[in-house]
C-alpha cells in the first residue's frame, strides 16, 4: 500500500468521508459535513499538513450552497490534500479556523469579502481587504451581475472603436 492509500485509509477510519477524489498520484480531495472540518483540519495539522496553501469558495447557485475548499501541503511528502463542504447559501455561516491555520485570517476576509460567507469568531474577516466602499452583494456571487452594477455605479460613455484590418495603413 502506498502513502497515498494509507492517508485514504487513515482518514476513511477516522471521519465521516462523503466523497474521495484523486486527480493524481499528489492530490487528494476530500468531502465532509462542515461539523466535521475543525476536527479534519487539527488532524491533518498534526501528521505533517501543516500549511494552509488556500482556502476559497466555489458557488453552487442551482444547489443553493457553498462549497469551502481549504487546500493543505505537506512539503515532507509533497502531497496535497483539499478538505472540502458545503454550507446553505443564504446564510453562510462557518466557525473560523483561525485557532488551527492563523494564515486563515486573510483567506477568510477574502472569502467573506467576494461571497459574503460569515466566520464566525473572526472579527477581521468582516473588514474590507480589497472592495473598498463596495455597496452590492459580493461580487463572487453568481447572481451578482456585473453590467447591471456597472449600469447603476458610473456614468455611460460611448466608445468609438476603431479597428485597422492587418496589413492596412493608416
Amino acid at each position: 500500500m502506498n502513502s497515498m492509500n494509507k492517508i485514504i485509509e487513515d482518514i476513511k477510519s477516522k471521519y465521516n468521508v462523503l466523497n474521495i477524489e484523486q486527480p493524481t498520484k499528489q492530490q487528494v480531495s476530500f468531502d465532509f459535513e462542515s461539523r466535521d472540518i475543525h476536527a479534519i483540519l487539527a488532524y491533518l495539522k498534526s501528521i505533517g499538513w501543516n500549511q494552509l496553501t488556500f482556502l476559497t469558495c466555489v458557488d453552487f447557485i442551482d444547489d443553493k450552497e457553498f462549497q469551502l475548499v481549504f487546500i493543505l501541503m505537506n512539503w515532507e511528502t509533497g502531497i496535497t490534500i483539499q478538505v472540502r463542504t458545503r454550507l446553505d447559501r443564504e446564510k453562510p455561516l462557518f466557525k473560523t479556523i483561525v485557532p488551527i491555520f492563523p494564515g486563515a485570517k486573510f483567506y477568510e476576509r477574502d472569502v467573506h469579502e467576494f461571497f459574503g460567507v460569515e466566520f464566525e469568531g473572526n472579527e477581521d474577516s468582516k473588514k474590507g481587504l480589497f472592495l473598498e466602499l463596495w455597496d452590492d452583494i459580493p461580487p463572487m456571487r453568481k447572481d451578482f451581475d456585473p453590467q447591471k452594477y456597472s449600469d447603476k455605479k458610473y456614468a455611460k460613455r460611448d466608445y468609438n472603436v476603431d479597428f485597422k484590418k492587418e496589413g492596412e495603413e493608416r
